[in-house]
């Protein structure tokens, strides 16, 4: 667990997966398909992992590649806007695009509208993987998505591989999205594997159940990852909360109600805020309960990486909120 630990308090992280642009309709409410406005900012899970964390005084560097572009020089201006590290990210040129979400700022029957067609941040290879400078990190983390499909999985693997010869932290997101798969199976297998090779694991209900072959299978599995030493298992479970399997415990914590205007970016925020709590000195529980205030202020914006707190947003939050549900 100390490793685990360590290397999380080191506050230097190297994340893999994607950037991508989000256009999200204004004003709040409007659907997509009568929207007149649309803002544009940076997007995609890993990315927006990377957007949190330096908003909370993490160092981070997103290892990915983007299309040579203006979509793509669009997403790398906005991560060096949010102060993310981009010198391991390489230029593809070629038919391969960016990601694109097309989403909107509302609950009922909200609509993302997500395009990967030719997705350039698959074409990552084991070589670039090979060119990063892990002594320079203290930890790795990785969303699910990189693992969807060739060559982007083996890179990711074989970046694993480096990281635990470096004695760095294997962080893992499942972050199971199933248009990007070829097959469940596929994802099944490969995500568990993933999660083998990995010290913290976060997924909600509906993740692990997947990796599990059944929804009602899914704590139980979560509770198989977590029996590993020195690894910790976080079970969301969206408005009941979540639990931290860590040491033999399971930590039971609630959520921060909010009016949410939309429903996507929690988990990326969940992720910063707890990762640089624990770097900030908080205990597991502690880090939890900021990961999920995280959570609550980003729903309850537009955008998923300009909503992301800084530490003052996220401390005035808490002192304003009544306080976690039960």
């Amino acid at each position: 667990m100390s490793a685990l630990i360590d290397g999380i308090k080191g506050n230097r992280f190297a994340v893999f997966g994607r950037a991508g642009m989000d256009l999200y309709a204004d004003p709040v409410g409007v659907k997509s398909e009568d929207a007149d406005t649309f803002h544009a900012d940076l997007g995609g899970s890993s990315a927006n992992i990377c957007a949190g964390l330096v908003k909370l005084g993490s160092q981070a560097s997103l290892i990915t590649s983007v299309s040579d572009d203006a979509v793509g020089r669009f997403c790398l201006n906005r991560l060096a806007h949010y102060g993310v590290d981009t010198s391991y990210i390489r230029v593809v040129d070629g038919e391969y695009r960016m990601s694109l979400a097309v989403y909107e700022s509302r609950i009922e029957e909200f609509q993302n509208v997500i395009y990967r067609n030719g997705a350039v941040d698959f074409q990552v290879t084991e070589d670039d993987m090979n060119k990063v400078d892990y002594g320079k990190f203290s930890a790795v983390i990785s969303a699910g998505t990189v693992f969807a499909a060739e060559p982007s999985r083996s890179a990711t693997f074989r970046a694993f591989e480096n990281a635990r010869k470096a004695g760095l932290p294997v962080i893992f997101d499942i972050d199971y999205r199933p248009y990007s798969w070829p097959s469940p199976e596929v994802a099944a297998e490969v995500l568990s594997r993933a999660g083998e090779a990995s010290d913290l694991i976060v997924g909600n209900d509906e993740e692990f159940g997947f990796m599990a072959g059944g929804i009602d299978k899914g704590f139980a599995k979560a509770k198989e990852l977590a029996a590993k030493p020195g690894r910790i298992v976080i079970y969301k479970m969206g408005e009941k909360g979540a639990v931290t399997l860590v040491d033999g415990q399971e930590i039971e914590t609630g959520i921060y109600p909010v009016t949410a205007v939309k429903p996507n970016g929690a988990g990326d925020s969940f992720m910063a805020g707890l990762l640089a709590s624990i770097a900030a000195g908080s205990e597991p529980k502690e880090a939890v309960m900021r990961g999920s205030a995280c959570a609550s202020i980003v729903v309850s914006k537009p955008g998923c990486a300009p909503a992301m707190p800084t530490t003052p947003e996220l401390d005035a939050f808490l002192a304003a909120n009544p306080g976690p549900t039960t």
